[in-house]
């Protein structure tokens, strides 16, 4: 028995070979570290300088000095950061609920009853990504204008008398945003809709189900998924963005991504922006928390 075992037993030097067989052999944990690096680099390090300027005071010049306070913080409370903060939040949500309204059926379409035209719309969806997104903006701002394309055509039909006064204004923001978003939620709501069975709709109508109730029960119901992919993918940029707003809303349509931006390059209060970056980085970090949650119940949820 002590013979067999001994046999069985392998050689220090095999032993060795095999070791170092294992860590030459190429592993797939590899392929993370290019990731990580660039992650790093361009992410954990600058939200660790950020955190640690939403920390420090400044002194009677307006520069960052050495020290902890938690006064960047407390300026929060001011009743116009506030304003500022829930304005971005509700023109956030009115967007997003926007391209769901505008996305879902056109997402439908494309699911189901596009044929052979589906790769035609898909390509339609995606040539507005060809051209820069300032460009596009800027052609709102002809469009909206009170003597632009709009106002001449309404003109034309003598649909109005005077000249539209729609730019900077909140529905000319809310109106860019779900403009430039709107293919980031029909993506998501496309490939749910791509994913539903077929079957599961030909026996819902087998069980005397009428089109709109097939359409509660099942087809919602299994498209739920795209639904939060899409409203995350559209809800957490529009929170933070500062272009938009800066070109359609001017000053009266102030969103926090314009506020942060204005303290670190025309106040230079870098510890109170970093302190806003990171109340909003908090604010979207639920949302994003929620979705994690509910993948987690749902596997199928992850459709990204």
């Amino acid at each position: 028995m002590a013979r067999i075992e001994a046999q069985a037993r392998p050689s220090p030097s095999a032993a060795r070979r095999f070791t170092l067989r294992r860590l030459l052999r190429p592993r797939g944990g590899w392929l993370l570290v290019p990731n990580a690096l660039w992650a790093s680099l361009f992410f954990l390090i600058p939200l660790c300088i950020i955190v640690i300027y939403s920390f420090l005071p400044i002194d009677e010049n307006g520069n960052a000095t050495t020290g902890f306070t938690l006064d960047n913080y407390v300026q929060l409370n001011d009743p116009l950061y506030i304003h500022i903060f829930w304005r971005s939040i509700a023109m956030s949500l009115g967007s997003t609920v926007l391209c769901l309204l505008l996305g879902y059926p056109l997402a439908y379409f494309m699911a189901m009853q596009a044929g052979r035209y589906k790769n035609l719309c898909l390509l339609l969806v995606i040539v507005p990504f060809w051209t820069s997104f300032l460009i596009r903006t800027y052609g709102w701002i002809i469009l909206l204008s009170p003597n632009g394309l709009l106002t001449g055509v309404l003109k034309s039909v003598h649909a109005i008398t005077q000249p539209l006064d729609i730019l900077y204004t909140p529905f000319s923001v809310m109106l860019g945003m779900t403009y430039s978003y709107l293919p980031l939620m029909i993506f998501p709501l496309y490939v749910s809709l791509e994913k539903v069975d077929r079957r599961v709709l030909e026996a819902a109508r087998d069980l005397y189900a009428d089109g709109w109730s097939a359409f509660r029960r099942v087809t919602l119901p299994l498209s739920l998924p795209g639904i939060v992919a899409g409203s995350l993918l559209v809800g957490i940029p529009s929170t933070g963005e500062f272009l938009i707003p800066d070109l359609l809303g001017g000053a009266r349509t102030e969103m926090i991504g314009n506020a942060i931006s204005d303290q670190f390059t025309q106040a230079f209060d870098w510890p109170f922006g970093s302190a806003m970056s990171l109340i909003m980085m908090v604010i979207l970090l639920g949302a994003i928390v929620l979705y994690l949650r509910m993948v987690r119940r749902n596997p199928e949820a992850g459709v990204l």
